[in-house]
């Protein structure tokens, strides 16, 4: 893509038709995406991703085409939600060398738009060293295991003033009982034993 220079001041990236962040970070085998927005007007251009440092040189790694279907190239893909008037291009399975400028672009007659972002790629090795690290953290800092106290505390409260009176209720229910028992069997035997001497008498006395 190159540029007369006398309009590459025009077609600085970051106009207000394009926008995007400064700079995205991504990890080592993991994917990164980028969203840039632009104005409704070129909704049905297509739009692009290029890598390089010069706007004027850089090369176009992946390109939509003028439509809203997903196009991929080399471990990159472009997607434009054109309801939203924005693109999304998403890098997966960055490498270290992946780490360079790059410009999100509109395709237009005459000179394109785009606009600058940074694209970092962190080592994996540093991502498990601080996973290792907070895990560490966890563990040592985990609440020591509950103390069986409390549980035999409640267990003689419990037999205190639960259990004990009940024991000694129920106990006190069978006494009753049994006294109970007596005082009824004891009247129920005299009218018996009356009335055996008196048939008695009356068999021994002579008529």
């Amino acid at each position: 893509m190159w540029l007369p220079p006398a309009l590459l001041l025009l077609s600085i990236p970051g106009c207000l038709s394009i926008q995007g962040p400064e700079s995205v970070q991504g990890q080592e085998r993991e994917s990164v995406s980028v969203q840039c927005r632009y104005d409704s007007e070129w909704e049905s251009h297509k739009k692009w991703w290029c890598r390089g440092e010069w706007w004027a040189s850089c090369r176009i790694l992946v390109q939509t085409q003028g439509s809203g279907r997903e196009e991929k190239g080399d471990r990159v893909s472009i997607r434009d939600d054109q309801r939203n008037h924005s693109f999304t291009v998403t890098m997966q399975e960055l490498r270290q060398d992946d780490a360079d400028t790059y410009w999100c672009g509109i395709e237009r007659p005459g000179t394109d738009l785009g606009t600058q972002i940074k694209v970092t790629v962190g080592p994996r090795e540093a991502v498990l060293t601080v996973l290792e690290s907070q895990d560490s953290r966890t563990r040592t800092t985990s609440p020591p295991a509950a103390s069986s106290r409390p549980h035999s505390r409640t267990h003689y409260m419990l037999l205190v003033f639960l259990k004990v009176p009940f024991l000694l209720g129920l106990v006190g229910a069978v006494l009753w009982l049994e006294e109970h028992r007596r005082d009824i069997a004891e009247p129920q035997g005299q009218p018996i034993y009356a009335n055996l001497s008196s048939e008695l008498l009356t068999r021994d006395t002579p008529v």
